[in-house]
């Protein structure tokens, strides 16, 4: 592990590969999983204020899921909030784009210019997951591994992007630039020590 700022990250952050590869996995992520995207508390009330102008990017049974159930939900399992779902599968916010690729609907939204918002950071960071204690102040970024992203993983290694690297724009969007940095050059040190050997 490494120790940024006050943050701990994962060796594999810097030492695994990953770019998405949406044409490969169709976005699975989005309707894969027992959960809906971990949403942060102070995401929430978002949520509530963007929904009416997110609502046209949605799917008729994302809308009926969000109107029935939430525009969240808590799952006791996760013991956490997260997007609603689709009768238990795919996210809420999910549609389908010409290609049969999944789009999230509040990112569809954002990039129309009608939401500040770009989506739940959650979603903008993986494969990283981060854990948190907010009693003891504690906060880790972790590589989530996932099958159903082994073609990210392939792209990476064939590119030879560090899944840091990758996620530059969420890891400043939540961190800051400073964070990134640090990051970076412990990155470069460890990447460099290993070609090494």
């Amino acid at each position: 592990m490494l120790l940024v700022q006050d943050k701990l990250v994962s060796d594999d952050v810097v030492e695994r590969h990953f770019i998405c590869n949406l044409n490969a996995c169709k976005g699975a992520c989005c309707w894969e999983g027992d959960f809906g995207a971990p949403l942060e508390k102070e995401e929430l009330p978002i949520l509530d204020e963007i929904y009416d102008r997110v609502k046209p990017f949605l799917s008729p049974a994302g809308i009926a899921a969000i109107e029935a159930q939430g525009k969240y939900a808590w799952f006791e399992e996760g013991d956490q909030w997260g997007t609603t779902l689709i009768d238990g599968g795919p996210c809420a916010y999910m549609s389908y784009d010409a290609l049969g690729i999944a789009k999230c609907g509040i990112e569809q939204a954002h990039k129309a210019g009608v939401v500040d918002f770009k989506k739940p950071i959650s979603c903008h960071l993986y494969p990283i997951r981060v854990e948190k204690n907010e009693e003891i102040g504690f906060e880790a970024l972790n590589y989530d591994v996932w099958d159903i992203c082994s073609a990210a993983c392939t792209l990476g290694d064939q590119e030879q992007v560090p899944v840091y690297e990758f996620l530059k724009e969420p890891i400043i969007r939540k961190y800051g630039e400073a964070f990134y940095e640090e990051l970076d050059a412990a990155g470069q040190f460890i990447r460099g020590e290993m070609e090494e050997d």
